[in-house]
């Protein structure tokens, strides 16, 4: 098809995008900066991505697309070209047809670029056109195996209905009015933060880059991301975080926390909000703590019947150190408030010191940790001893202290409950003796060690068997299994509207170290982590990754899921 001979600028002002004024300002500002017109309407708000990726498949003659909607979706074949090339270039491709590769781009005008394509896949091309952040959503939800956050406008565009260009002067920042009422950030951060809750989103990420500031939301543990906001509203929508939060917004040369409370579909939603200075401006995340996430019981966590039962019968001894270790973010908290909603009975003192207190259980004495004013981890526990408890809960053992006082409290009657971070539950053991804390305390005060890790689980509306085709040999040598005992018992995430990668919730797999006689004796003596995990599997104790197996079987998850939580992925 010829080429348009209208510039971008007058195809998106005669689509009622933009103004022709606000055409020709960007274009001038274009020539000042070496910007593409695209580019500064794009930074500016006036438009997203997709509108220009629209306008240039109409200049250019070529067909626009939307990779993550059918019937794009199911034409496009990565296996292709080479996965080097997909990822530099930012392009899909969707099979050939008379002898051309139809490939999907998100900058026809990159003439160097498409003689480079043609030069390395020795074909002639075909052209498609999407955004770019659409062909980024695409690869992101195929490298995690789940699917993008539909968005059929930008956020910006949504919430601010464009009232920005109206209402401010787009050449400051500081000239929107972040305090309050209802104007166009506050619309927008508003937004941001109860769609997350409603996507079932865990965190929300909001990233200053060099020419826009990156939202992704964490859903099910995989980072998404869902649009990318304006340069020139960076610090509006920064300060707006900051000063919900209830944090300096001032000051952007220090770490900073806080908390936000907010109403959604009638539901009180607390954020843990921590703003980090990064590069190009303060990168903030709001970590979203919904009241009944804590209080699913012991037996939806992902618990085998045989792990349960031990448990719960360690957890209702009357002393001693329990511990759950794994990585941030691995549900250590769901499993220990979990323990504790079971031990909350009137006869029972529980007392717990955490940093910071993330929910608020009834019936329960939560101790806040505030270095500020000497109000320590140590200091807490110090004090707890005095209140006659009968169980604590220290938030981390993070040093030699901690662990000293929590140690004494487990050897002088009390049951003790912590988190550690280790990779599995025998590195706790020497992880402790590293910290400086004698290994006789050690041995003589843990009663027992989990290890833990989250898996998606596979949307029961839509799975199905998966064929040979499906299934990477790789991740069944992983889990111990063979091709011949996968077929018929192994599923694959399938796209369902409810859940669009084919994976709706998770559950924890585990690793649940009993001590022994034996293990107390290899602790007292500092073996080495092999020969403790040894001992501890030959005294009952299942891996994390045969427990893996079990959900795999079970059709609860997938190979891949195992190994991609268990960091053997390529």
């Amino acid at each position: 098809m010829a080429r348009s001979k209208k510039k971008l600028g007058e195809i998106l002002a005669g689509a009622g995008a933009v103004s022709k004024d606000d055409a020709n300002k960007a274009a001038k500002a274009g020539k000042k900066s070496g910007k593409r017109i695209g580019e500064v309407l794009v930074e500016g708000g006036n438009v997203n991505e997709e509108q220009v990726a629209q306008a240039l498949a109409q200049q250019f003659g070529f067909e626009y697309v939307d990779p993550n909607k059918e019937p794009y979706a199911g034409q496009i074949d990565l296996s292709a070209i080479d996965k080097q090339l997909i990822k530099r270039y930012l392009v899909l491709p969707m099979g050939e047809e008379n002898g051309k590769l139809r490939l999907i781009v998100h900058d026809p005008m990159n003439l160097e670029l498409l003689d480079n394509l043609r030069f390395r896949l020795n074909k002639d091309l075909d052209l498609r056109i999407a955004s770019k952040s659409a062909i980024k959503r695409f690869l992101d939800a195929k490298e995690s195996g789940t699917a993008p956050v539909q968005a059929e406008q930008s956020l910006v565009t949504e919430s601010i209905d464009r009232t920005i260009d109206r209402s401010v002067d787009r050449s400051m920042d500081k000239s929107i009015d972040i305090a309050g009422g209802d104007s166009p950030v506050v619309r927008l951060v508003n937004r941001i933060l109860s769609e997350a809750v409603r996507v079932r989103a865990s965190d929300v990420h909001i990233e200053p880059m060099a020419d826009r500031v990156r939202l992704r939301y964490r859903i099910d543990g995989v980072c998404i991301e869902r649009d990318n906001l304006p340069k020139r509203m960076q610090n509006a929508v920064l300060s707006r975080m900051k000063l919900m939060a209830g944090v300096n917004i001032a000051e952007k040369r220090i770490p900073q926390d806080g908390r936000i409370k907010l109403n959604v579909d009638d539901v009180m939603i607390d954020y843990r909000v921590s703003a980090c200075p990064a590069y190009h401006g303060e990168s903030i995340v709001a970590r979203i703590l919904r009241p009944d996430a804590v209080r699913i019981g012991l037996e939806n966590l992902g618990f085998e019947p045989d792990n349960l039962e031990i448990f719960n019968r360690i957890i209702r001894r009357p002393n001693g150190i329990f511990l759950v270790t794994g990585p941030t973010g691995s549900g250590k908290t769901t499993t220990l408030y979990s323990a504790l909603d079971v031990l909350n009975r009137p006869d029972r003192k529980i007392i717990t010191a955490e940093d910071p207190v993330e929910y608020n259980f009834e019936g329960i004495n939560q101790c806040q940790v505030r270095e500020g004013i000497g109000l320590t981890f140590p200091a807490i526990l110090r004090s707890m001893l005095r209140q006659a408890p009968n169980i604590i809960l220290v938030g981390e053992i993070r040093d030699r202290e901690v662990g000293e006082i929590a140690i004494q409290a487990a050897l002088t009657g009390h049951l003790v409950f912590s988190t550690l971070h280790t990779n599995d539950a025998p590195s706790a053991i020497t992880r402790l003796i590293d910290m400086g804390i004698k290994p006789f305390l050690v041995a003589s005060s843990i009663q027992a060690i989990m290890a833990q890790r989250l898996v998606r689980v596979l949307y029961d509306g839509s799975k199905q068997l998966a064929t040979e085709e499906d299934i990477d040999p790789k991740h069944l040598a992983l889990i111990g299994l063979t091709m011949e005992e996968a077929i018929g018992k192994v599923y694959k995430p399938v796209p369902h509207d409810d859940a669009p990668g084919g994976y709706k919730g998770r559950k924890a797999i585990f690793e649940l170290l009993q001590m022994n006689s034996e293990l107390r004796d290899l602790a007292f003596k500092v073996s080495p982590v092999a020969e403790l995990r040894r001992a501890a599997v030959a005294s009952g104790m299942r891996p994390l990754v045969e427990d893996g197996r079990i959900k795999v079987l079970k059709g609860i998850t997938t190979p891949q899921e195992i190994a991609r939580v268990s960091q053997v992925l390529d």
